[in-house]
């Protein structure tokens, strides 16, 4: 089957609606850091899904407010600062932002698996390269299922070639998380088949920044990788 690629950005944006601001009254700071996005993601998954042209879903508001990147019942689904809300008012966060965006980039991938598509969905992330004290040794994380075969070979021949071609950054798999820990992919690999469906999550060291050569080469180095799958 031909293989394409769709693109997500979960926590593209630290935005907060008019209706919940009051929750995160002098906020600002907390939500602008990494606990309220991921700092430069929609600008790498805006670059590839350009590069690749491909389509691109992206999230519209802070994880803080509602984390599209959790299940329901996952403890972090709901922050600090929204957790004592009325199950009627997380209900309307969830119908406004959580089940649309994950249903529309799910009919997106079932729609090309019915055409006898294998879909290739990257899902762009970024990390601190210190949390809670303790550097991070990696530059790049790549995030699979070891379990499925196609995602398996697939990341150890991308770990290989970034390696090799960009031997400045450090590139791991299944860290600084592991891949088969709670998130979209994990929920969408349980929907459809490792035969028609990849799910990685990519995670860049957020402190790599847009426009320098080391994120161009990093840019690159991801849409060539992608085109010859």
């Amino acid at each position: 089957m031909k293989r394409e690629v769709i693109i997500t950005c979960e926590h593209a944006s630290c935005d907060i609606p008019p209706a919940f601001r009051s929750l995160f009254r002098g906020q600002r700071e907390v939500l602008r850091s990494h606990r309220g996005y991921d700092p430069n993601s929609i600008e790498m998954a805006t670059a590839l899904a350009t590069r690749l042209n491909c389509k691109l879903f992206q999230g519209t508001v802070s994880r803080l407010l509602v984390e599209i990147n959790r299940s329901i019942g996952h403890p972090a689904l709901f922050s600090e600062f929204t957790r004592s809300l009325g199950e009627s008012e997380q209900l309307e966060l969830l119908n406004a932002y959580y089940f649309p965006y994950r249903a529309a980039v799910e009919r997106e991938i079932r729609s090309r698996i019915q055409k006898r598509r294998t879909v290739l969905h990257l899902s762009i992330h970024t990390f601190t390269p210190v949390f809670d004290g303790k550097p991070r040794a990696t530059d790049v994380g790549l995030l699979y299922d070891p379990a499925r075969s196609g995602e398996a070979s697939l990341m150890k021949a991308w770990e290989r070639q970034l390696s090799r071609q960009l031997p400045e950054l450090r590139t791991r798999r299944n860290y600084p998380y592991q891949g088969r820990s709670d998130g979209f992919t994990t929920q969408l690999r349980k929907k459809f088949a490792d035969a028609a469906y990849l799910g990685i999550e990519i995670e860049v060291r957020n402190s790599l920044r847009p426009a320098t050569a080391a994120w161009r080469k990093l840019e690159e180095a991801f849409a060539n990788l992608t085109r010859d799958v």
